[in-house]
């Protein structure tokens, strides 16, 4: 017996009220909200189902009906089906509204925080081209906009160079053109591909885990360095020297070109041997006069000019006077720890990854800094007493934790070392604001201010300043 395949609910007329996590909008079915991508607050829409749970639905926009003030033009030929940059359809000046917004919602929702009033964010000075940093993936399955049942397969080129599709580990978005990396990113990343295509290297199956080719990464500076990692799932000394050859003879400005054997079922490299093929093994990067030293795996903000505005803003924030010892956590390269020795007595940065260690260490020397110490490991486990006695205690303590926020074993160990500042910068408010719930006990929050580093996406960088509760 074959099953009838069930037809896919459409509801008429559905007024977008808010924007959503994760990029989408967000309406309401009767009891119910509906979460739906690359639509607008103000926008009228039918919407046909595609996702019905218990507790809100997900669905995606089939006709409009009336479109938002809110609205633009998105600028992007890849727009609502690349799930790079959802909010591009919004000005931008409602892309920070709800910024704000995600922000007070998560404090006072998630944490249950009494704060005081958030200070506008700090809208980012570029929109487009903004980032340092973009990975793509080869696949042998793109994803075909086009679609058609008479499509021959066998005579189709199935090969991709671009971003993961929204929800699909094994389909990539070929991309034409993208809009968040200066060039020469998107000529380098087209000239791959047609080496690739012209001398038919393959492209990864990640279902299968065969094929030469999984990622391109790019990487710049706004000093003008530039760095390009190739990496191969083997090795084939052959084909890796005909493509590196390539890019190099082409791109004469690279600084540093890299390459990586990774032949794990995940694109991690940060464990692997990188090797340096041509250049420079780093790139550089330059604010107020200090140089950074920015490796194949190190950690640097992607939004290099907002990154400046975030550390003024820690640097206020921490309010040194020449006397403090400050912890930095997950200091990465060590550019805020860096950046701000100069007005403390010490600084001490801590990273799990050794590799970024090395580096902070590194830009210490390049810049002739002497009051810094830096080590490898996991926070949670290297944060002891024994630690806090050999380092000194700390009067601040500034924390930059990835998206999944910090350790619970570590806001503990925070609230022991009691420390009388902390200033904490997020780039998920949501997990924020649960380390911040913890920290209440013996904290009352002084500051809060959002800043924008992700322009056409939901994303947004929040830095707060706690300051302890005196007894």
């Amino acid at each position: 017996m074959v099953r009838k395949k069930r037809e896919l609910q459409v509801y008429k007329e559905i007024e977008i009220t808010d924007a959503g996590s994760e990029g989408k909008a967000i309406g309401r079915i009767d009891d119910k909200v509906i979460f739906v991508p690359f639509v607008v607050p103000g926008d009228v829409i039918d919407i046909r189902v595609t996702k019905n749970r218990k507790s809100y639905l997900e669905g995606k926009a089939i006709r409009f009906h009336k479109y938002s003030k809110k609205r633009t033009e998105p600028r992007c030929e890849h727009f609502g089906i690349c799930g790079g940059c959802r909010w591009q359809s919004m000005k931008y000046e409602e892309q920070l509204f709800y910024k704000q917004k995600q922000v007070k919602d998560n404090l006072t929702r998630i944490g249950n925080l009494d704060i005081p009033e958030i200070l506008p964010v700090i809208p980012s000075k570029k929109t487009y081209y903004y980032r340092n940093k973009l990975e793509f993936t080869f696949s042998n399955k793109k994803w075909l906009t086009d679609y058609n049942k008479d499509i021959k397969f066998e005579e189709l080129n199935m090969n991709g160079l671009g971003f993961h599709i929204p929800g699909m580990f094994d389909r990539v978005l070929d991309l034409n053109n993208c809009y968040l990396q200066e060039e020469p990113s998107n000529t380098i990343r087209l000239a791959v591909k047609r080496y690739a295509d012209e001398n038919k290297l393959e492209y990864y199956n990640v279902k299968k885990w065969l094929g030469f080719l999984r990622n391109l990464i790019i990487r710049n500076t706004q000093a003008g360095e530039l760095m390009v990692i190739l990496v191969f799932n083997y090795e084939d000394k052959e084909k890796i020297t005909g493509l590196l050859d390539f890019i190099a003879e082409k791109f004469p400005e690279i600084t540093s070109l890299m390459y990586v054997i990774n032949q794990k079922k995940n694109d991690i490299f940060s464990d692997l041997e990188v090797n340096l093929y041509k250049g420079k093994p780093y790139i550089m990067e330059e604010m107020e006069g200090l140089k950074f030293k920015i490796g194949p795996v190190s950690f640097y903000q992607t939004n290099s000019l907002q990154a400046y505005e975030l550390y003024k803003i820690v640097r206020e924030y921490a309010g040194l006077i020449g006397e403090e010892v400050v912890y930095d956590f997950y200091t990465g390269t060590g550019t805020i720890a860096n950046y701000i020795a100069s007005k403390a007595q010490k600084v001490i940065g801590i990273d799990n990854v050794p590799s970024a260690i090395e580096d902070a260490i590194e830009n210490s020397k390049i810049n002739h800094i002497t009051n810094t110490l830096f080590y490898a490991g996991d926070i949670a486990k290297v944060l002891d007493d024994e630690f806090v006695r050999k380092n000194g205690m700390p009067d601040i303590i500034i924390t930059d934790p990835p998206r999944a926020g910090m350790h619970e074993k570590v806001v503990r160990q925070i609230l022991k070392i009691n420390p009388e500042r902390i200033v904490y910068i997020s780039c998920n408010p949501a997990t924020q604001a649960r380390d911040v719930a913890i920290l209440i006990e013996k904290y009352q929050i002084e500051k809060i201010q959002p800043v924008d580093m992700f322009p056409q996406t939901h994303h947004v960088e929040n830095v707060m300043l706690l300051r302890r509760i005196k007894s």
